[in-house]
């Protein structure tokens, strides 16, 4: 029998005792791979909203918990219109409703309609929306696909009953597929008179786009600017607050999963005495005795991860069927998330198989065959 061979036959001889390690490190991969998606996925789709308009940089309110709570007032619009380098600033109201039980997180945008063109909106059928109007809207063209609307059928959003004026593309798939209004009647709607969401900032062509951003930051401190997903940690807090809760969960999935293949090392290091005694007598050194032990448990995290993350992929589509999530959630595992689930398992494997293998390498092989 092979070295590895015997790796694996130790390991099926116990099957239960197998399973349910290999299930306990499945846990702590479910778990790390979970979070890491979830936080991924929620992430991507936050930072959709900021990316929505055809802008240089986006502008909100700093520090916000949820930048969808952000609130910029006219006069700090109106400031960063004015701000040396910057071509346009365009602000605009943002919310996301319950339109029904298929779309429960809705994108409204409210938006002056002599900016749509400045915004990155091309309308592809109908007309825009005036300026005053309570009762039209554009819908994104994904938006109209799913709904099955075409411009002059009526859809109740926002509040009533509303013609749909004409269907719009932006290129953005958050975008697309949400509808938008009047500033004025979304603001009168929201009760947010005054005020938007977010200003997407465009700069002049030639200029200097992180001197203008450092520029307006400095002359507006309770604002922040955002250019890329990586900086959406600077006006909403929610995301950082999930990392940081999901940093614990993985320490704590680590720590619990390493002590239960701990334990099951040791009570196989226990029954395994005397073996372990005959191997050293035969002539098997302590390295020799310490990689069969290190295999064994390397082997049972190999087979908690595969399980981990099934499971994680079965646990993600669940969640993303949630009413309260569902439109917002889109978990995608990439190659990151399966070396995550390896290295998470591989750890867990390593970390239980140390001090096991310090003690069955430390056995005097006289002593070990005299135990019961």
């Amino acid at each position: 029998m092979t070295f590895f061979g015997l790796i694996a036959h130790n390991l099926w001889t116990k099957k239960v005792r197998t399973v349910l390690t290999a299930l306990a490190v499945a846990v702590g991969v479910l778990t790390v791979v979970t979070l890491s998606v979830v936080t991924q996925s929620l992430r991507s789709s936050a930072a959709a909203v900021l990316e929505t308009g055809n802008a240089d940089f986006t502008v909100a309110q700093k520090g916000v918990d949820g930048a969808l709570n952000s609130v910029i007032d006219d006069a700090q619009v109106k400031r960063l219109q004015q701000a040396p380098g910057v071509q346009s600033a365009i602000g605009v109201l943002v919310d996301l409703a319950e339109l029904d039980a298929d779309n429960p997180a809705f994108l409204e945008i409210g938006i002056e309609p002599a900016s749509l063109a400045d915004f990155g909106v091309h309308v592809v059928a109908g007309r825009a929306y005036t300026a005053n109007a309570k009762d039209e809207v554009l819908l994104g063209w994904r938006a109209a696909d799913n709904l099955g609307k075409h411009v002059g059928d009526s859809i109740v959003i926002a509040g009533g009953p509303k013609t749909v004026v004409g269907i719009y593309r932006t290129g953005q798939a958050f975008g697309d597929g949400g509808a938008m209004f009047p500033l004025v009647f979304l603001q009168a709607e929201e009760r947010r008179a005054g005020t938007v969401t977010l200003a997407f900032v465009r700069v002049v062509p030639g200029q200097k786009i992180d001197a203008t951003r450092k520029a307006i930051e400095h002359d507006n401190p309770s604002l922040a600017t955002v250019r890329s997903v990586s900086e959406f940690g600077r006006v909403d807090r929610t995301l950082d607050y999930l990392n940081a809760a999901g940093t614990g969960a993985v320490v704590l999935a680590l720590v619990i999963g390493t002590v239960i293949v701990m334990n099951t090392m040791l009570l196989s290091f226990v029954e395994r005495t005397r073996e372990f005694g005959v191997l050293r007598a035969v002539g098997w050194s302590k390295r020799r005795l310490w990689a069969l032990i290190m295999g064994e448990a390397l082997l049972l995290s190999l087979g908690g991860a595969a399980l981990g993350v099934a499971l994680s992929v079965l646990v993600t589509r669940v969640l993303e069927q949630i009413p309260a999530i569902h439109g917002i959630l889109h978990a995608q595992f990439s190659a990151s998330s399966f070396w995550r689930a390896l290295s998470t398992a591989g750890l867990i494997g390593l970390l239980a198989a140390v001090y096991p293998a310090l003690r069955a390498g430390r056995l005097q092989p006289l002593a070990a065959l005299r135990r019961e």
